[in-house]
Formats: structure tokens, sequence, C-alpha cells
């Protein structure tokens, strides 16, 4: 199972229609997948999942649980302030140390409005990942203007379809 992981809590999200546009990819290549969108993440999360209360709430738990069980991840990553969101650290930061990531394989989107395409959200996102021990493929695709790019729930670029492809089939062979 590929868990496909929504890298913002906006609701409403571009973020969330690339993912479900990621798992019709993986879907054609015969791949099960399930997404985990932070914006089902509860409000209080950081006071009542993390740190001295970690464990105590049950719908940041099964969350949890849905990431650190796959042993392969999608992140789709939103460029936001040249980073990626502050939710997706919390929540990385809410799975289990060291062991929460460690040796998973992982494939990371970048999307933005502007045109580096969340280059630089992906490579802060790197090191994290890099730091926790989880292997990130190289190809990284930069969703940039994602306006127009994308409509009716379809990337409309071809070059951005034939890199998400062609990691999808790296993913499934990682």
């Amino acid at each position: 199972m590929i868990t496909i992981v929504v890298g913002t809590n906006r609701k409403n999200s571009v973020s969330r229609q690339v993912a479900e546009y990621y798992q019709s990819i993986l879907e054609t290549k015969g791949m099960d997948s399930q997404i985990v969108d932070l914006v089902d993440l509860p409000g209080d999360f950081t006071t009542t999942a993390l740190y001295s209360e970690n464990g105590n709430n049950p719908v940041f738990n099964d969350m949890r649980e849905k990431v650190q069980s796959s042993d392969k991840l999608v992140f789709i990553v939103p460029e936001y302030n040249g980073s990626f969101p502050g939710v997706l650290k919390a929540f990385i930061d809410g799975l289990k140390y060291p062991e929460g990531l460690r040796d998973k394989k992982s494939a990371l989107i970048g999307v933005s409005s502007g045109v580096q395409g969340g280059v630089l959200a992906m490579a802060h996102l790197t090191d994290i990942f890099n730091y926790l021990g989880m292997h990130v493929l190289a190809l990284k695709p930069k969703l940039a203007g994602i306006e127009r790019n994308f409509s009716e729930g379809k990337v409309t670029n071809d070059l951005y379809n034939q890199l998400l492809n062609e990691q999808a089939e790296k993913l499934i062979g990682f």
C-alpha cells in the first residue's frame, strides 16, 4: 500500500486534487493507495497529540498509523513562503521517532502557483527526511504554475504528466 500525504491542511486545496490525480495514476499501474489529508487533522493536535500527549488523540493516531504502516509514501508538497507548510512539519514531528519513517521509501511532488514548482520546499523536506533515515526518490516533479496546468481534476501539461508517470513507475520499483 502506498500512502499519499497531502501536505497542507487548507480546505479544498489543489494539493488534494493533485493527490487524487496521482492516486489515479497509481491505479492505472495496478497499485493500491490511500490518501492521508492533513485537512483531517484535529485543530488542536499540537496540544492533544504531540510530546507529553503522544498517543492521546485517536484521530491523529489513526492518521499517524496509516503513514507509519506504509512502506512507500508520496508527499504532495505545496510551497508556502519559500518552504513547505508548518502543519506538515508538526505532523512529521508527531510520528514515532526514530522508527516512524526510517527505511521507508518516498516520492515528493512540488506544487506552486509560482515558477519554481516548490523546489525549495522539497529541498527543505528532503533534508528532514534524510535526517530521519527515509529514502527519497531523486525524481521530484515540480508542478509550477499549477492553476494554469491543472483543470477538472487533471494535469493538462504533457511534460508534467510524463514526469508524474515516470515517478510513479520508479516509486513502484523502488
